[in-house]
């Protein structure tokens, strides 16, 4: 097996958030009382359990290195998550970085900041 790492992730309510990412083509893997693992292709979150969490508060957070951020951000429009400044779960458009990589960010409904990356 190649090395790889996976993101481990708040989640105030485990069936809310795996029917917030399953819109976006994700599919639940496994889980048990305090932990869940959801997957979309080769891109795998690991959730636990953190019911008291303020997502206000939240500095939590991972990048999604993506072949093609453009493509997965519009799945992520598609499934109605909305582009703003405040609130979640939200959108930021990806945009070219100064070091030429293509960047954006999805808030998840617990506040954790996943920044979609796709290096040129």
């Amino acid at each position: 097996m190649a090395d790889r790492a996976t993101p481990n992730l708040p989640s105030r309510d485990f069936e809310r958030t795996a029917q917030f990412y399953c819109a976006l083509g994700f599919s639940e893997s496994w889980r048990d009382a305090s932990w869940m693992i959801l997957a979309r292709g080769g891109l795998i979150l690991e959730f636990f359990r953190y019911p008291d969490l303020d997502p206000a508060a939240s500095a939590f957070g991972s990048c999604l290195r993506l072949d093609d951020v453009e493509a997965f951000y519009a799945v992520l429009v598609a499934a109605g998550i909305p582009e703003a400044t405040t609130g979640w779960p939200r959108l930021h458009p990806p945009k070219r970085e100064a070091w030429g990589g293509l960047v954006g960010a999805l808030i998840d409904p617990d506040g954790s900041l996943l920044r979609l990356i796709q290096e040129d």
